[in-house]
């Protein structure tokens, strides 16, 4: 993969919680876990760039299946 490509596979929790018609919250519990939970991503299918959760659209289609197409 190379330059655009690459960029347009990585993506912020936020957008990827809209490309997938998911809650931010539920994305990014996703990332981090939680008390009954823990992480669902594999390393290298999420990063975190301070604050940021950046995460690749192979993650999210193996946690929550592929990108419903959009009408």
């Amino acid at each position: 993969m190379e330059g655009k490509e690459l960029l347009n596979n990585v993506m912020t929790v936020a957008e990827a919680a809209e490309r997938w018609g998911k809650s931010v919250v539920t994305v990014r519990q996703a990332c981090t876990g939680y008390k009954k939970a823990a992480p669902r991503f594999k390393d290298g299918e999420i990063r975190q760039s301070g604050s940021t959760w950046l995460i690749t659209a192979e993650g999210m289609t193996r946690v929550f299946g592929p990108e419903p197409v959009k009408e």
